[in-house]
């Protein structure tokens, strides 16, 4: 199989479309047309991970981290990420990278965390805002339930945990064709009136060129009619962080002292321990801390995150209790995600996990 089966087999989990602005996931280097030999999956790609690569045959690196995030002006061996891109090359070796499109895709890491501590009821604590369309179009009544299944298959009729979502309408549609057209019914020149249905779907906005191509491979019509409408909706399967519920409420220490544990942590930050119990729990893999008003707007007694800065420890500790966990250590699993999506797809495929720690931060 080629390498680019296995990356379309991430991105159908977490497409690139979802990564912020800042980010740079994707292809970092390599041709990702050639077959695949094997995948080493990690966090981070460091020189000793490409040495890994190439000990054990493996032609592909995924990585949560993405190695290019500046501009690179020469490549000369003059630092670590230069020396990396020169052996990869030398070597054969694609190196890929599902960031914070894995981080907000829906089943993406802060679910894998949320999972692991054992919350229910989860939702997106900061979801896409302006990110989903609306197609409205106009087909013939025998028609419909084709056109509307070419426009499930394409992606579109997604609302939270339900799928094949949509709205028909029954109606009567109106025509005169030119002398030019090459009309599927009615006569040129005369005005025809067909009974239509009128169907409407959501989808998200990097969905719009694949839902349209979908459209107009299976309407009838030489001209169909139809309409995007952009929508001001929270994409509530897309977004930042997650917040859920602990099965019973339990003392705050005694559930630092879990995670700490289930996340192999040596050391956990907090803020003061408020008196009173966990129920309610928010958290974001990573950098979360832009999501602590979030967190209190919505009732969490904690916020879980990888890194918190000194100054936003100040003006809550009365409110909620902050924690941080360490960067590498919240995204840690992750390579687990990336791990499952290729076995689930890929059985035969062979999968390792990096033998290296890349995690730059120790503890004395």
């Amino acid at each position: 199989m080629k390498i680019s089966e296995i990356i379309d087999a991430i991105e159908t989990i977490a497409p690139l479309a979802l990564q912020e602005s800042y980010d740079n996931a994707g292809i970092q280097v390599g041709d990702k047309s050639v077959e695949a030999s094997s995948a080493l999956l990690c966090l981070d790609v460091t020189e000793e991970v490409i040495d890994e690569a190439i000990s054990i045959g493996a032609n592909l690196i995924i990585a949560h981290h993405p190695l290019l995030f500046k501009g690179i002006k020469s490549i000369t061996g003059s630092n670590y990420i230069e020396r990396i891109l020169i052996k990869a090359i030398q070597n054969n070796i694609v190196i890929y990278a599902s960031h914070t499109n894995m981080d907000n895709a829906y089943n993406g890491v802060n679910y894998k965390i949320a999972k692991i501590i054992g919350l229910d009821s989860l939702q997106i604590l900061d979801p896409l805002q302006g990110r989903l369309l609306k197609l409205a179009t106009y087909v013939p009544k025998k028609f419909t339930e084709s056109v509307r299944n070419a426009l499930f298959n394409a992606g579109a009729g997604y609302i939270g945990n339900y799928d094949n979502c949509s709205y028909t309408i029954k109606g009567e549609g109106t025509f005169r064709a030119g002398e030019n057209a090459h009309p599927f019914c009615g006569e040129i020149g005369q005005m025809h009136k067909e009974e239509e249905a009128k169907i409407e779907v959501i989808f998200p906005d990097y969905k719009k060129v694949s839902v349209i191509k979908a459209l107009l491979a299976i309407h009838p019509y030489e001209e169909p009619a139809f309409d995007i409408l952009p929508l001001n909706n929270s994409w509530n399967h897309a977004g930042s962080g997650i917040i859920g519920n602990l099965s019973t409420e339990t003392d705050a220490i005694d559930f630092l002292k879990d995670v700490k544990s289930k996340f192999q942590v040596k050391s956990i930050k907090h803020s003061s321990i408020l008196d009173k119990k966990i129920k309610r729990v928010a958290l974001c893999g990573g950098a979360g801390s832009f999501l602590i008003p979030k967190a209190i707007s919505l009732g969490a007694d904690i916020f879980l995150t990888g890194e918190i800065k000194y100054h936003d420890y100040f003006g809550n500790n009365d409110r909620i209790i902050l924690a941080e966990l360490g960067h590498y250590e919240s995204e840690q699993y992750t390579k687990d995600i990336f791990c499952d999506i290729i076995t689930k797809k890929f059985p035969t495929f062979a999968v390792h996990y990096t033998k290296v720690e890349t995690n730059p931060i120790n503890y004395l």
